[in-house]
């Protein structure tokens, strides 16, 4: 990855050169850094709200009954987690995070998550069925409000940042059927 990197600097700065704009080039490569920096700084402030949010749900103990409430859906897709496990809170709490489009707060809870699930798994050294079936439905994540995308189209002066909300809920939903649907026909496949 680091030579696909330095090729394309390399490539840019030397295309600058011949075409006589690397000043050019240099005030780009130094705004686009701002507007990076901006952006991470955006993105942990939220992360950071969250997480503290979050942490008050916990120790308020409404987490459980957040829990109590997504049981159900949870332990019909994940069938051989035990009904007290702690990783039904933290996976509860990740798709929580992932449902209003927080995944950079809940990319903790996942990591929470896949070690309490590691702590079922027999085969230490493979990935169990309720990982890969985490790992998917993390990944596709349905969102009903992606508030970090609404935020982020807010801080560039989008005219309606809220135009998203609706095509990310079809898209989310679409891909979150569809990946658990290939992972269980694919479990079917390799038995």
């Amino acid at each position: 990855m680091n030579v696909i990197w330095f090729v394309l600097i390399a490539v840019s700065v030397l295309f600058s050169i011949l075409n006589g704009k690397l000043d050019e080039f240099t005030k780009a490569m130094f705004d686009a850094t701002k507007a990076s920096v901006e952006v991470c700084l955006f993105l942990l402030g939220i992360v950071a709200l969250w997480l503290g949010i979050t942490k008050i749900i916990e120790d308020s103990g409404l987490i459980h009954k957040f829990s109590g409430f997504f049981r159900p859906l949870i332990s019909r897709l994940f069938r051989r987690i035990p009904a007290d496990h702690p990783s039904i809170t933290t996976i509860t709490l990740n798709l929580l995070a992932n449902l209003f489009g927080l995944g950079n707060a809940a990319t903790p809870l996942g990591i929470k998550a896949m070690n309490d699930l590691q702590t079922l798994n027999d085969k230490k050294d493979t990935v169990s069925f309720e990982m890969m079936l985490f790992i998917v439905i993390n990944t596709s994540s349905i969102q009903l409000i992606p508030f970090t995308v609404i935020g982020l189209l807010a801080d560039y002066g989008a005219s309606n940042p809220s135009a998203v909300v609706l095509p990310t809920i079809i898209a989310t939903v679409i891909s979150t059927v569809t990946a658990v649907y290939i992972l269980h026909a694919f479990r079917k496949f390799l038995k």
